[in-house]
Order: structure tokens, then sequence, then C-alpha cells
């Protein structure tokens, strides 16, 4: 008898793969499968929640590592362990013993690096070693898919390398966090900063960047220039046109005008020299990627790329659509024949008919060589029924509506417009208009129509003919040259993406074709909203702007390696050649190691040109908390990641943790401690089991458990 062992992620992914087969006993840490023809002899999922291991923190390698001192960087330890998650013990005993009892191995966590990571760093840590493992890789969680991807399980050979990849992603963050962290913290407290800065591989270059259209915007003067309009009146109708002149002088523009004998707002006369009609084909929009979709969201909807993530999940876990965390706008013939036969339901879903332009595979959506990991986000085989429908959330339904409108948006015929250019000379002086008018809606039916403003912007210019004599008047119009505009947070995802390079035009998504950039299409939203969290950035109607805390950090790491997007760029790039086996972990390890002395040598030198602002945070350092119970001179005060006295430099060594068995110790049970010796009794301790308890200070002033007083 072979007993299989599944790792899914999380439970909910859990629960999905289970439903595709027959469930035997679900219990609070695993569910059971029947025996039947994919598992002969049955088959045990368990789960983790999330990450149930993480890198330990530097105190666990030396107890003097806990505190902030500059001596003691840079903090390397010599080899990397971790140890299990806050809070996530007995879920990690219940995986340890399955691990144990298992013959063969299943990593079904999510098809990507950091779902072998996960898997890999719980088996490390349970010890177990020497059995087969087997890995799943489906896009889906529909059954069928599911079911298929369990009878074709694959081996772990690229899994290993993505755990090489991941691994050092997981070391290279961890060092730069904690040095870079800590050193320029305690360089700008030395200045009288008093509070902290966390400084990170992929954050803080996204932070400068947005400092960097910050300062754009900041040293814009904006100046006048001037053109030269006509307006013109024909039997069809009005219109308007420009000279093909643009000048900050105003002199020059008069002179032309003088140049030709013409005066403003005199009648005059124009003649029309050349009219050009062309018809424009535009193909459908590329089907979506994440961050497309997380960008034609903010447009949209001003959904927040957080906000994309999570409602897409909420829609893959419903197993409506397909994996969200790719970066790739392909699929392959498999998929589209699915989507095939699925088109007239999927039409009804969007209460829409066409008739398909095509039902053979085109290039520009289907193309198998352009997908590795996974396939563009496209709806599933599962269609859902109008109860379904109804019970999707309001930001489900809009996503979903998204995903379906551009996959149908393929078989749809090309948006076809008629584009006019008039030429109308006013003795001789050529004025140019032009204007757009829409022939077939084709595929833009599917979606939501363009604003009126825009509309009448591109409005259809009236009938004219070659020849035709034409009311005009003319003016000189003064404008004035427009400072860039803060990033949008759709605008951000693309900005990281493309390391800065945005593009041109707002309305094309389409990703660059070398995926490069900051971050991942995985980790780029929850990078924004870690910036957020930190106060560097504050989005408000959907405008990002940058704090006096981030033009702070900007300053402080200006001309470093952190402020440099293509630097980071490069590393990414480095860890991809990892996945696919080209690099090595030590190496990148190694290099990380190198840039963190780099930094501490240079920083020193660096930080004394930085302005040291007041952040509007309260100065968490700055308050005592209680008289030291040990010393006569100190006070408690809050020191970030733990309460300690503040005559430590004068020798004081009492210290009391923010935690302890899994509950945060507030300021005042510090208070009481330092000043009375025990708390009445507190709830919400975790030990094997949760349990209730008052708290002592011994003579060593160190927290002691009182189970007396419970009684």
């Amino acid at each position: 008898m072979t007993k299989v062992v599944i790792l899914a992620e999380k439970p909910s992914q859990a629960k999905a793969y289970a439903e595709a087969f027959t469930i035997l006993e679900k219990t609070k840490t695993y569910i059971q499968l029947k025996p039947d023809n994919t598992f002969p002899d049955g088959a045990t999922i368990t789960w983790g929640v999330g990450h149930l291991v993480e890198l330990k923190e530097p105190h666990d390698y030396k107890p003097e590592w806990k505190r902030w001192k500059l001596d003691q960087l840079p903090i390397v330890p010599e080899r990397f362990y971790e140890k299990v998650s806050k809070g996530k013990w007995e879920q990690f005993q219940a995986v340890k013993r399955l691990f144990r009892q298992a013959d063969v191995l299943v990593n079904a966590a999510d098809v990507d690096r950091e779902g072998s990571n996960i898997f890999y760093s719980i088996l490390r840590l349970t010890g177990v070693k020497g059995k087969p493992i087997r890995r799943l890789w489906i896009n889906s969680l529909e059954r069928d898919e599911v079911r298929k991807g369990f009878n074709n399980l694959q081996n772990n050979e690229k899994d290993l390398r993505l755990f090489d990849e991941a691994k050092a992603r997981q070391i290279s963050d961890w060092m730069v966090g904690i040095n870079a962290s800590r050193l320029f913290t305690l360089l700008l407290q030395k200045k009288g900063f008093p509070s902290y800065l966390s400084i990170g591989r992929v954050q803080s270059p996204t932070v400068y960047l947005i400092y960097q259209r910050h300062r754009q915007i900041e040293n814009f003067q904006s100046e006048p220039f001037y053109q030269i309009e006509g307006s013109f009146q024909s039997e069809a109708g009005t219109y308007q046109g420009l000279a093909e002149i643009k000048e900050t002088d105003k002199t020059k523009v008069q002179a032309l005008l003088d140049e030709y004998g013409l005066k403003e707002e005199e009648d005059l006369i124009g003649i029309v020299q050349s009219t050009d009609k062309k018809t424009k084909h535009q193909k459908s929009p590329k089907l979506h990627s994440l961050s497309t979709l997380q960008s034609v969201a903010n447009r949209r909807w001003k959904y927040t790329p957080s906000q994309v993530l999570k409602t897409l999940q909420k829609l893959y876990e419903k197993r409506l659509v397909t994996y969200p965390r790719t970066d790739c706008n392909f699929i392959t013939e498999h998929e589209f024949a699915y989507l095939v036969d699925n088109l007239n339901l999927y039409q009804e879903v969007l209460n829409i008919s066409f008739k398909p332009a095509s039902l053979k595979p085109n290039k520009r959506y289907v193309n198998s060589s352009k997908v590795q990991e996974h396939y563009a986000v496209i709806p599933t085989k599962s269609v859902p029924s109008q109860k379904k429908l109804t019970g999707l959330s309001y930001e489900e339904s809009n996503i979903y509506h998204e995903v379906l409108a551009t996959t149908l948006a393929m078989f749809h015929a090309d948006y076809v417009y008629e584009e006019t250019t008039i030429f109308t000379n006013v003795h001789d002086l050529p004025f140019k208009s032009t204007g757009k008018r829409e022939v077939k809606s084709g595929w833009k039916e599917l979606f939501p129509k363009s604003s009126k403003a825009k509309q009448e912007k591109e409005a259809n210019l009236p009938y004219v003919q070659n020849g035709e004599q034409v009311g005009a008047q003319l003016h000189i119009k003064e404008s004035m040259t427009q400072p860039p505009k803060p990033y949008t947070e759709g605008q951000l995802i693309n900005m990281m993406k493309t390391c800065g390079k945005l593009m041109d035009d707002e309305e094309d998504v389409e990703i660059l074709k070398e995926v490069e950039g900051l971050g991942t299409e995985a980790t780029r939203s929850s990078i924004i909203e870690t910036i957020k969290a930190q106060k560097y950035i504050e989005v408000k109607r959907n405008n990002v702007s940058i704090t006096d805390k981030g033009i702070m950090l900007c300053e402080a790491i200006e001309g470093t390696l952190l402020s440099s997007p293509s630097m980071t760029a490069k590393w990414e790039s480095y860890l991809k050649k990892i996945g696919s086996g080209e690099g090595s972990k030590q190496v990148f390890i190694k290099q990380t190691s190198q840039f963190i002395e780099t930094l501490i040598q240079e920083t020193p030198d660096s930080i004394q040109k930085v302005n040291v602002r007041s952040t509007g945070e309260k100065n968490k350092w700055s308050d005592p908390i209680a008289k030291c119970p040990s010393c006569p001179t100190g006070s408690i005060m809050d020191r970030y990641k733990f309460y300690g006295c503040s005559a430590y430099k004068d020798g004081c060594k009492v210290t009391f943790p923010k935690k302890l068995a899994g509950k945060t110790l507030t300021k005042n049970m510090i208070k009481t401690l330092c000043e009375v010796k025990r708390t009445k009794v507190l709830k919400g301790f975790k030990g094997k089991k949760t349990f209730s308890t008052a708290l002592t200070l011994d003579e060593d002033y160190k927290i002691k458990f009182d189970f007396a007083k419970n009684a």
C-alpha cells in the first residue's frame, strides 16, 4: 500500500483539490481521499497556511544581534536556517507527522517560485529525507484540470531550481532589509531622526522612482507657448485646424501671420487644399496578464493592484478564472479549443451575441512557444450559472466580466474607424485638421463605451471637397506647458514593470516583450502595499504622492545601488537564471554580501547630505513608559522591537520582549510590572493550549508567569 501525501499551499486550495475526488474524511489539519483510479490506495491532502516556516531572526543566531548597533554590522550568518512561523506550530506538526508516514510526497502548492519555496522549506524543517517527490503543475482549479494534473504529475527537477531561485531571493532580501534598515536608521538617528526606516531590495528603488517623478513635478516651470488656430465654416459644418508652428516667443507667431498678410479675428476665406481619408483596423487587446488587468481595473474602477489580485484569487478559487499570478499574454491550442467549444455560453454570460470573425488560432493570442509556467488569465471551462454570477461581489463581477470580454474579443471582428485629414489654406498658410469616425464597433462593443469628452475630441469632420471655399477666422492660441502628472497606482505597476519607462499611450497596457523590471508579477502589488504601510507614499484619488518620510529615504539612498531600478532589474534577471539552471544561488548570495559591505563603507559619508525632516510619526522612542526598575537614572522606552532602558549606554541591560507566549505585551503591562512587579490575570497566552496567567518581575528583572494568582 502506497501512502501519498499532498501538500497544498492553503486550506482553500486543498478544498478545491479534494472536491475533484471523493472525500473519505475531513479533519482540522488534513483531508483523506477515497481510493480511485488516480490514487489506488487513496491519498491525504494537508496544507500550509501560507508560509508555515520563515527565516530565523538575527537574535535567533546571536542574542547580541537583537540590539540595533552599528558595530555589529554586517549581520550575515554563515548558514541560514528556518523556524516555524508564529502561531502555526500545530499545523506544522501535523504536516511533519504526515510527511514522515508518507511513501510519496506531492508538492501541490502554487506553481511558481514561492510555491516551491513553501514546500521545500517545510520539507527541510521536518527533517524528512529520501522520499520520492512529485509536482502538480496546473493553471486552473477547475475539476477536470485538477484530475488531469494529478494523473500527470511531473518530476521535481524544475521545482528544485525554482526553490533555489526563491531561496536566493528570500535570503538576499533578508540580508539587505536587516543590514540596510539598521545602517540607515542608526546613522540618521545620530542626526536627530526620531523614528526608523525600513529599506528593501525592491521597495526602496520603487520609492525612488516615485521620488524622481515628484522632483520633475516640483521643479517644473510652466511656460506659455503659442500656436495659430483657424476656425472654419463650410456648408456641411464647422471645424478647427492648426498651422504648423509652436513657439514660446509670441512675436515669431505674429511675424508668420504678417508674412502671409493675415490678421487675427478678421473674416477671411480659406481653400480646402486636400482631404485624405484612411480606413484603419484596430485588433483586440492581447489577453490579460496580471499586470495588464491591474492597469485596466485601476483606470476603469480605481481598484488598487492589491485589490485586483485578491479579487482575481477569489475568482480562481471559485474556479471561474485561470491562475492569477501570470506574466504571460498567450494561451496554447489546448485552452483555445475549450474556449471555442464554450463560445456561445460565454456570450450568454455577457448578454451579447456576435458571429465569430474566425475560429482559427491567431499567433497574436495563441502561441505555445510564448507560454512557460503559466498562460494568460482567461475564463475556465466552468461557465457560471446566473445564480453563481448573482452571488459574486461587485468587484468580482467587474473583474470576471473584464477577463471574459478580453478573451471573447479575440474571436470578434476588428474595430474599424475612418481617419480624416483636411489641409485648409488661408493666403497659402496651411492648417491641418484631423478627425476620427467609427465605421464598425467590432470587439469594442464588448467593453464600456468611451467617455463623451473623448468621443467629442475625436469628432468626425464635416464633409468638404478639394478646392471648396470656406469661411475662416484666425487667432493666436496661448497655452501653458503642463508638468508631468503623478503616477496612478495602475501606472505604478507599469512603471515597475518597465523600470520607469512608462508607455506613451495610457490605453495601451500590453507588456513589453522582455519582462524585467522591479519585482515580479506576483510581488508588485504587495510592494506597493508595503511602501504605503511604511508611510513612504500616499494615494489620494488614485494619485500616488511621496511623503516627507519617503523624500528623506530617497535622499539617504541617492547615489547607492538601492536607488537604482536598473540594478534591481539585473538582480531579478539573475534570479530568473537560477530558476532556469543558468545561475547559482551561492553566487547571488555572495554578491549580495559584497553589496552590503560596500554600503556599510560608503553610507556614513553620503548620509551627511540628508535633511532630517519631521515625518509626522509619533516618536516611539522619546516618551518614557516607566522608571527603570534596575538603575537610578534610566527610563523604560519603546525600542521598536522590544522595550529597553534608556541608560543602556551606561551599562543597564534591562529589556522586555514585545511578545510573550504569543501575546503582545502592551506599554501599560510593562508600566505595571516596573512599578508594582505584578499584573492582574491576563488571557490569551499560547502554549499547547491557550492559557491565562498573571505576570511578575523577578529579582533579575525577568518576566515570569505567576499561576498562583489565578486561584
